[in-house]
């Protein structure tokens, strides 16, 4: 038996290396076989010689990628203990440079970035994946390009690509025009997605013959779907209860991936997003992978991600004024209607 301490006086830092609900800490237990305890702002590893040192190797690892980045994910977790041969159920590779088998229109679909890397490589290790991040960084564009990935090799039988319809409140009944006139403007980035992935005529045909479905949410009750590739897109504008029955819709030989940008969040205030939720909820189950895309991710045109910072950087400045606003509170002789 061998052990090893690594100080820590920070306890924020602590915090987020042993991550929510201790569930870092626990994987690294998992992957070394160690003992992992902490006392008086000390960790204490223990177990055979070799996982020892490995851990702690993890840990500083760790610790490094939390400093650099201000956060510490899971899949860091999992990329730092794998560098150190553990074998960790559920682990994301931190790239891939492997395309997907689409080609249209000359273009090869591939990820191009490292989080991309891992997003793919989540969406075909596993049955359920979920996905956070901005704007641009290939959310849709990918789970749909690994979609009809599957669909061509014979992994999957039908396609179906949903989203939620908030502005509609889930029912669309109150717009005028048929059900297609409907449901074409919440639907259109689904099939922009797909119209980069098959032709028109051919996306058509497999829409008529259901094998690919572009439906609303509140379409997916009461189903159960065996044999398809199940894509919820814009995931951070579901409820808890929505998310919890589209998760429950899954059936047999079926994959669905999950995506959202929780910071865009357009439920009503007070309503908990239900991509956060499950997440949150979800986290500690094993052969479910969870991708957070960042900024670096985002492959739209060049000025796509500089709107975004500018966007973010103002938002948290906003954010930090009215924290200080709440703590310095006008004197009543300050208002703007108090004359001399």
């Amino acid at each position: 038996m061998t052990e090893a301490t690594l100080s820590i006086a920070n306890p924020a830092e602590i915090l987020t290396l042993f991550g929510p609900r201790d569930q870092h800490l626990r994987k690294l237990r998992r992957a070394f076989d160690v003992s992992i305890t902490l006392r008086d702002g000390r960790i204490r590893i223990a177990g055979e010689e070799d996982n020892v040192n490995r851990a702690t190797r993890t840990l500083e690892k760790m610790r490094h990628i939390s400093r650099k980045k201000g956060d510490l994910a899971s899949e860091d977790v999992d990329a730092a203990a794998t560098e150190e041969g553990a074998t960790i159920e559920g682990a994301v590779p931190t790239i891939s440079g492997d395309d997907i088998d689409i080609q249209h229109a000359g273009r090869r679909v591939k990820p191009r970035t490292p989080g991309q890397g891992r997003y793919v490589e989540a969406i075909r290790r596993f049955d359920l994946a979920f996905a956070t991040g901005p704007a641009g960084c290939g959310k849709t564009y990918l789970a749909v390009a690994t979609a009809v990935e599957a669909l061509r090799a014979g992994q999957v039988r039908k396609i179906v690509l949903v989203r939620p319809a908030v502005e509609a409140g889930e029912s669309l009944g109150f717009l005028p025009g048929d059900l297609r006139a409907k449901l074409n403007p919440y639907l259109r980035p689904l099939m922009d997605a797909l119209g980069e992935m098959i032709d028109f005529d051919q996306a058509r045909t497999l829409m008529e013959q259901d094998v690919i479905e572009i439906i609303p949410l509140a379409y997916m009750r009461g189903r159960t779907l065996n044999d398809a590739f199940i894509i919820l897109d814009e995931a951070q504008n579901t409820t808890v209860a929505q998310m919890k029955m589209f998760l429950t819709r899954m059936g047999e030989r079926s994959k669905m991936v999950v995506s959202g940008d929780i910071s865009q969040q357009d439920l009503p205030r007070g309503i908990t997003s239900g991509l956060r939720d499950a997440i949150h909820r979800l986290s500690d189950i094993e052969g479910i992978g969870i991708v957070r895309l960042r900024r670096s991710d985002i492959v739209r045109h060049r000025l796509v991600q500089k709107i975004v910072e500018a966007y973010d950087d103002d938002q948290h400045h906003e954010s930090e004024s009215l924290h200080d606003k709440s703590h310095h509170p006008r004197h009543p002789s300050e208002g703007p209607n108090n004359r001399e």
